[in-house]
């Protein structure tokens, strides 16, 4: 049995978005405020919502479904208020209601976060989407029985893909 749950909380190193924080032997990376984080699965006329974007840290385009931070720019965000404002702004479609399904580590050994899964219920097209002036973000819509062979065409193309759409993989 290991002492580091009993260990104090040492950070590292801190920067604007991330800091690498030490409990006892254990090294690990925390977002620097929130670690909360809310996954959308959204569907409109039987299709699957997914966004493409770039992503810095695996230097490619990456195929995910809508996500955002809770409370990285408005202190009193929930996660359904966030999911709807994510869902609105990268994807152009909006939620009438959105339905928690649990809480998710991303990778429990190395990253503190985690994220809330949601459902978003009462879907329709509010806008464009396509993300903020920092985001270039693509959308696709694509049938549950396509995404197998959807996600194998965008790995061919060099495209990364999120973990958190293996929820659409039958293996």
């Amino acid at each position: 049995m290991t002492h580091d749950v009993d260990a104090p909380l040492e950070t590292e190193w801190a920067g604007k978005y991330i800091s690498v924080q030490r409990r006892g032997r254990w090294e690990f990376v925390s977002r620097t405020g929130s670690t909360d984080a809310v996954v959308v699965l959204a569907e409109h006329d039987d299709k699957v919502i997914l966004i493409e974007q770039y992503r810095v840290p695996v230097g490619r385009r990456c195929l995910e479904l809508p996500a955002g931070l809770v409370g990285d720019e408005e202190a009193d965000a929930t996660v359904e208020s966030t999911a709807v404002k994510e869902l609105e702004e990268e994807t152009g479609f909006t939620a009438e209601r959105i339905e928690l399904l649990g809480q998710f580590q991303s990778s429990p050994g190395m990253v503190a976060e985690h994220f809330t899964l949601v459902r978003a219920h009462g879907v329709s097209r509010c806008g464009e989407g396509g993300g903020n002036e920092h985001e270039d973000i693509e959308v696709h819509l694509v049938a549950r029985e396509d995404i197998g062979d959807f996600i194998r065409k965008r790995r061919t193309a060099g495209v990364a893909v999120d973990v958190k759409l293996l929820l659409f993989l039958n293996f």
